[in-house]
């Protein structure tokens, strides 16, 4: 249950933390995170039962990546700046945008495009990575992240990871009992068994969250209401399945982790390369910005697949 709960909140921070730092570097910083700590955790849990010699290198290859993560968010942060700056010194007539500044001042902006959530079509459709679509993509947004430090970002992943890091090694304990909680003679939990605790857990404190956060927002949300979110249905279909391949990936986790050792289970973290498709590919992510960002992110990229499969090959057999 305490894995659950870990769980249900590192989940909630991603969603934050994806409006700052985005899709892709939220994904792989938290992830490489969930292995650093996560991993070395269970390979002491599962009585080193996975390959020590070939483990650690791949935990090493996944803290780099979290650096490279870190730098990829950094620069892209600068050359969204810089195309915000521009924008607003070339900016004429029709689409303004006006007094963007440092991040220490807040921006405000005027945008001749209609919005979308009240179901009108743009008088102008913004392209990826440019200065208008990220201002039309501000608008639309329910988080505000222009005026605001991109520390707040990075710091809401990495708690996030930490999080994360947490509920596969409590699992862990939950199924094998490294602890020698239970009196002699008592069965262990099966993995079934668990993931049932496991999953009514991480239920209850995502809707206890979710009430709080309707009522008294962060970061500058706008309040809602119990009825409000009940009537209110759009896009509640992905989140349901979103839900369920969560839930499903899981559980496929926990199954593996008590076949061949949890440290070797967490190679399920290759989730980022996925994650990284859908927000370069189908969201526009890192469109237009500097050779520099590119590379990094390649690097970063690159470092996470090694990582993985290191990890995959550390794989050993519980006894």
């Amino acid at each position: 249950m305490a894995g659950g709960v870990v769980l249900s909140i590192g989940n909630l921070t991603t969603q934050y933390a994806w409006a700052f730092v985005g899709l892709s570097v939220t994904e792989v910083v938290s992830s490489s995170i969930t292995v650093v700590i996560g991993t070395t955790l269970n390979y002491y849990l599962d009585d080193k039962i996975n390959k020590a010699e070939i483990l650690f290198p791949g935990v090493a290859c996944f803290l780099i990546a979290v650096c490279l993560g870190s730098a990829v968010h950094a620069s892209n942060a600068a050359d969204n700046k810089a195309k915000l700056d521009s924008y607003s010194n070339e900016s004429k007539d029709g689409i303004r945008a006006n007094n963007i500044t440092d991040s220490k001042q807040a921006y405000t902006k005027t945008v001749d495009v209609n919005d979308v959530e009240k179901g009108a079509a743009s008088t102008e459709k913004a392209k990826f990575g440019t200065a208008l679509f990220l201002i039309d993509l501000e608008k639309r947004r329910a988080i505000k992240i222009f005026g605001k430090s991109a520390i707040i970002g990075l710091a809401l992943t990495f708690f996030a990871g930490v999080c994360f890091s947490l509920f596969s090694p409590a699992f862990n304990l939950a199924t094998n009992d490294q602890w020698h909680t239970l009196k002699d003679g008592v069965p262990h939990l099966s993995v079934y068994t668990a993931f049932f605790y496991f999953s009514v857990s991480c239920f209850v404190v995502a809707l206890i969250l979710n009430l709080i956060f309707l009522y008294r927002p962060v970061l500058n949300a706008p309040k809602s209401s119990l009825k409000a979110y009940i009537n209110d249905w759009n896009g509640r279909g992905w989140a349901l399945l979103a839900g369920l391949l969560c839930g499903f990936g899981n559980g496929l986790q926990f199954m593996g982790g008590q076949a061949a050792g949890y440290a070797a289970a967490d190679a399920v973290q290759a989730l980022p390369l996925v994650s990284t498709f859908w927000g370069v590919i189908l969201f526009g992510e890192y469109r237009r910005s500097s050779r520099k960002t590119y590379m990094l992110l390649v690097g970063m990229l690159f470092m996470f697949v090694a990582a993985v499969g290191i990890l995959m090959a550390s794989s050993g057999h519980r006894k």
